[in-house]
C-alpha cells in the first residue's frame, strides 16, 4: 500500500487474535500496528505462532496509553477512526478512505472505552443480520481493512 495506514490495538485479550490481525495487516501493508493496553505483543509465543513471521514484517510499537497515542497522532495530522458499535458509529459502506489514517480496534467484549472514542475522529461499524451482535475482533477488522483498500 502506497498511502500511510497504521493499525492500534487496544485490550485485545486473545494472543491469537492479535497474531492473526498481523498477518492481516501484512497482507493489506499497513505501515505500522501500534499495541495498547494489555494487549498481547509478538514475544508471546501465541501472536508469534498465529502471525507465521508477519510480526517481523509489520512494524509494531507497545503504546500503554491509547487515547494518548489518539491524541498524538491526530496532533500529526492522521486521521483516527475507531471500529467500534455505537450510537453515534455510522455502515463502514459508506466509509471513505483518507490517508495517513489509523485504525483503532478494541477488546472482544467491552469495545473500546468512551475515553478513546471521544477522541477519534469517527466510529464505524459492520452492521450484523443474524442474531449475534459482533464479529470477532479479527475478522472484524480484515473486514474493515480490506473496505479501506478498495
Amino acid at each position: 500500500m502506497e498511502k500511510d495506514l497504521f493499525l492500534i490495538l487496544h485490550n485485545i485479550r486473545s494472543a491469537y487474535n492479535v497474531g492473526a490481525i498481523f498477518r492481516t495487516a501484512d497482507a493489506v501493508g499497513v505501515s505500522k500496528i501500534y499495541i495498547g493496553g494489555y494487549t498481547p505483543t509478538p514475544e508471546n509465543p501465541k501472536v508469534a505462532k498465529t502471525s507465521l513471521g508477519a510480526e517481523n514484517s509489520v512494524e509494531w510499537e507497545k503504546y500503554f496509553n491509547t487515547w494518548k497515542l489518539v491524541e498524538e497522532l491526530k496532533s500529526k495530522q492522521i486521521k483516527v477512526v475507531a471500529l467500534e458499535q455505537s450510537k453515534n458509529s455510522r455502515d463502514y459502506r459508506q466509509f471513505k478512505s483518507k490517508f495517513p489514517l489509523a485504525v483503532v480496534v478494541g477488546n472482544e467484549v467491552k469495545g473500546l472505552s468512551s475515553n478513546i472514542l471521544k477522541r477519534v475522529d469517527s466510529t464505524w461499524h459492520i452492521p450484523m443480520r443474524g442474531k449475534k451482535e459482533s464479529l470477532n475482533v479479527m475478522v472484524a477488522t480484515g473486514v474493515f481493512l480490506y473496505k479501506i483498500l478498495e
